[in-house]
């Protein structure tokens, strides 16, 4: 019989797919924001529930807001049914003014001793032995990355290591799938000429490609010319939620051919078999979600992918801090140690082992 976890508030440390703590803070004034950070926030995230909830680190998304904000959006969501139109591109010369914004925040809140920006496995298990939380720079939505690439590669001497190609807009490089319930991810046309050379520069610089968000068309777009393992970094089982950002067995079954990697979403209208983004969610529908990956995907490639600061999480998680209650959830649930090791961060490090190890000529 398998040995249950011991559990603790705040081990294992968790490596979390996502969080949108740069945009949040860029909305809020830009980098003096950032000392909220360590001072508190009333948000998902700020240092001290950061350690409260063992949360070791992650991918820190620089996402540029569309015109308007979310908050209609979010009303919509809770509807049974919805459709909502996708927002307008964004040029990169709107775009990248806020993104390098973005990236100053993080870099300021590395000036603060809140983190460190980590651009190899070997920095991120430092960080996490050293009590220090490991940032890895990750775009979500390339509107900044511009048609001959110079912006990317600055980006990358920044510390840039994992992009999305789109957010729910389409972009110079791919199209995102709409806020739609129920819906498949089969809503448009696939890469562009310049996404299929962006996954080429993606491969070379040993940048990982995130697949939440991009259409199906997209999605198999990115198997057919990535070398890379392929990686969702915050996206449910489209088989207990029909949203058209959740993904298919199917896409399932090829990211764990491709030995990749998905983070679970902790956001409800990705989680609830009614996809209403209301936060009265049991922690139970979190933890089917994570069965289900793990009985497509097995235990090597599932995570977390939260999406902290950037939706609506569950009541019974409620913040960073709640992380500790998960643990406890998932334990109860009957995952081992050896399998908590694994979700929390083991899985993480080892397709980032796998991604920034490796680069390719063609």
């Amino acid at each position: 019989m398998t040995r249950p976890a011991s559990h603790s508030a705040t081990q294992p440390l968790i490596l979390d797919g996502h969080n949108d703590l740069l945009s949040r803070l860029y909305v809020d004034g830009g980098v003096p924001a950032a000392e909220s950070f360590v001072t508190g926030r009333s948000t998902h995230l700020d240092l001290a529930r950061c350690k409260s909830g063992g949360f070791g680190g992650g991918f820190f998304a620089i996402y540029v807001p569309s015109p308007g904000g979310r908050a209609g959006r979010d009303q919509q969501m809770q509807s049974l049914h919805y459709d909502l139109p996708l927002p307008d591109p964004i040029s990169v010369g709107d775009a990248l003014p806020v993104a390098l914004q973005q990236a100053a925040i993080l870099v300021r809140l590395e000036e603060l001793a809140a983190l460190k920006i980590c651009t190899t496995t070997a920095d991120i298990r430092r960080c996490m032995n050293d009590g220090m939380i490991a940032a890895i720079m990750h775009i979500e939505g390339c509107e900044a990355i511009d048609p001959d690439f110079h912006s990317l590669e600055i980006l990358y001497r920044a510390g840039l290591r994992s992009l999305g190609p789109v957010w729910s807009r389409h972009t110079l490089f791919a199209e995102g799938v709409p806020f739609r319930f129920p819906s498949s991810p089969d809503t448009g046309n696939g890469l562009t000429a310049l996404g299929v050379e962006l996954v080429r520069r993606c491969n070379r610089r040993g940048i990982l490609i995130d697949l939440s968000h991009i259409n199906e068309a997209g999605f198999w777009d990115v198997a057919k010319h990535s070398s890379h393992p392929l990686v969702a970094t915050h996206s449910n089982a489209h088989q207990l939620c029909e949203h058209a950002r959740n993904l298919t067995d199917r896409q399932l079954a090829a990211i764990a051919e491709s030995d990749g990697m998905v983070g679970v979403n902790f956001g409800t209208a990705f989680l609830r078999e009614d996809g209403r983004k209301l936060p009265d969610v049991e922690l139970e529908v979190m933890l089917r979600h994570f069965d289900h990956l793990i009985s497509i995907l097995g235990e090597d490639r599932v995570g977390f992918g939260s999406d902290f600061d950037g939706t609506v999480v569950p009541d019974a998680i409620g913040d960073v801090g709640g992380l500790a209650s998960l643990r406890q959830a998932m334990v109860e649930h009957g995952f081992n140690e050896a399998l908590m090791q694994k979700l929390c961060h083991g899985n993480w490090l080892r397709v980032l082992d796998y991604t920034w190890g490796v680069a390719t000529t063609d």
